[in-house]
């Protein structure tokens, strides 16, 4: 009886040993085939064909043998015309723009065998960004350039591919929010001839900026060069300014008004000084002169969109200048202007150097004259003045003070453009002083990404406007034959 009892409880051990083992047996295949727990099958890695050899390298160095995943990944890259909306596991890896030489007087870039195409990480102010089909890549941010998209598709992105690339792949790249633009135009004298046309037109002031007064107004800064101060004695012969001009320089958004001008006292002290205190009114900042002297000769520091600019502003040798207690234009010192662009440099600026020359008068005449094309045409030694600026440091010197634009070009470590021209005024008798140049700068972080040219005109009825194309290529070049 006792040998029966041992027999059973052994056969009941057994019993229960197979059918653990059956059921251990069991889960195993369940956690197996589900991919879950200790027994699961690793996810895999892919690459498509589309991927660089780069992006080869830097991905193996993230996807190492010690990277277990759960489920597979697949990476590709996607090549798009237009910024694109990313979805989950898509970030831009990089954005091509055409860029072209510093004096190419080109503006698209309809042919690509002829131009170089370079990451924006790349774009600097020595390279000349082109549009494609029209559209300028800074303007838009959004055309104008060719978007590189890297997509991880992976359904276990958020929790497992996420942390490994994030800090690799997900770039800030510029956009309206981050990039600073500032325009520069030249001589406004809203004055003489345009008073008595004011007139004639109802006295709508934004008659004159009509094509222009949207295009200006997007800039985050805009910036002109005023030489005529707004008082009720404005007539048709003098350089003085109905005071409902105003209206045109606020059309056009202006941020900045420069007052190195050689006839801003012309209708008087008291004229000068209302019209500074117009401006103040309207939210414009003044640069390069005052109420006086001390006054005159504070620079303008910007601090906007993590980029911090100095700009200064000198008269040399043209009149109007104060040198006391009177209104009038801030006086070019050698040693001055030393320790000023010094001071910006040491503060981290970027330094714009504006300056009213000499004016050159070689436009006496109806017919195209490329006298003032050039720098020192009968002005002194304009060329070497302006260089000299550079050496002190600074990163792009302007000249305001020329009624018809004038050459440029690269110097140093800045660029130089010496003569804006006429962007409002009454001289349409001959046609170099009918157009001007508008300076487009595109600050990033404190880098001048680019600085476009765009030149305009204006007609008998004094409405400036944008150069078509064809215009705009013809007379950059023409400039771009005069440089130094």
């Amino acid at each position: 009886m006792e040998i029966r009892k041992r027999r059973r409880r052994r056969m009941r051990i057994w019993t229960v040993a197979v059918l653990v083992l059956v059921g251990v047996g069991v889960a195993c295949g369940v956690v197996f085939l589900s991919k879950t727990g200790v027994f699961q099958k690793p996810g895999e890695v892919y690459y498509d064909e589309s991927l660089s050899s780069e992006q080869v390298a830097i991905l193996d160095g993230i996807f190492t043998d010690d990277v277990n995943l759960k489920s597979d990944v697949y990476i590709s890259v996607i090549n798009r015309t237009e910024r694109p909306q990313l979805a989950e596991g898509e970030y831009i890896y990089n954005i091509s723009v055409p860029v072209t030489d510093f004096y190419d007087a080109r503006t698209d870039s309809s042919e690509f065998d002829e131009v170089d195409m370079i990451s924006v990480e790349d774009l600097d102010f020595t390279k000349k960004l082109l549009s494609i089909d029209g559209e300028y890549y800074l303007d838009t941010f959004d055309k104008g350039a060719y978007y590189q998209v890297i997509k991880f598709d992976s359904d276990r992105f958020a929790e497992e591919i996420a942390p490994l690339v994030d800090a690799i792949f997900a770039k800030s790249w510029p956009d309206k929010s981050s990039v600073l633009t500032m325009a520069q135009t030249g001589v406004t004298a809203l004055s003489r001839g345009m008073n008595t046309k004011l007139g004639s037109v109802g006295g709508d002031t934004t008659y004159f900026a009509e094509y222009v007064k949207d295009y200006l107004a997007e800039f985050d800064l805009t910036h002109t060069s005023n030489e005529a101060s707004f008082t009720d004695a404005a007539t048709g012969d003098n350089i003085c300014s109905d005071p409902r001009f105003i209206n045109t320089l606020t059309a056009i958004g202006l941020d900045i008004v420069e007052l190195t001008g050689n006839h801003n006292q012309d209708c008087g002290n008291t004229a000068a000084l209302d019209t500074i205190d117009i401006y103040e009114q309207n939210n414009i900042k003044t640069v390069g002169g005052g109420r006086n002297a001390t006054e005159a000769a504070i620079s303008l520091e910007i601090d906007e969109k993590d980029t911090s600019i100095t700009m200064l502003a000198y008269n040399q040798s043209t009149g109007g200048a104060t040198y006391g207690n009177e209104p009038g234009a801030n006086q070019y010192y050698e040693d001055v202007a030393t320790a000023d662009i010094a001071a910006a440099k040491a503060r981290g600026d970027f330094v714009i150097v504006d300056v009213q020359y000499y004016e050159c008068s070689g436009y006496d005449s109806t017919t195209e004259d490329t006298t003032c094309d050039y720098a020192d045409s009968a002005a002194g030694d304009q060329v070497g003045f302006f260089q000299h600026l550079v050496d002190l440091g600074a990163d792009v010197v302007v000249g305001t003070s020329a009624h018809q634009p004038q050459t440029f070009e690269l110097y140093g470590d800045g660029a130089i453009y010496y003569g804006l021209g006429n962007l409002f005024f009454d001289q349409i008798w001959w046609p170099g002083t009918t157009r001007s140049l508008i300076l487009e700068h595109y600050f990033y972080n404190g880098k001048l990404l680019q600085t476009r040219v765009t030149p305009t005109v204006y007609d008998n009825n004094m409405q400036t406007k944008l150069m078509d194309t064809e215009g705009a290529e013809w007379f950059i070049g023409r400039l771009v034959k005069a440089r130094p």
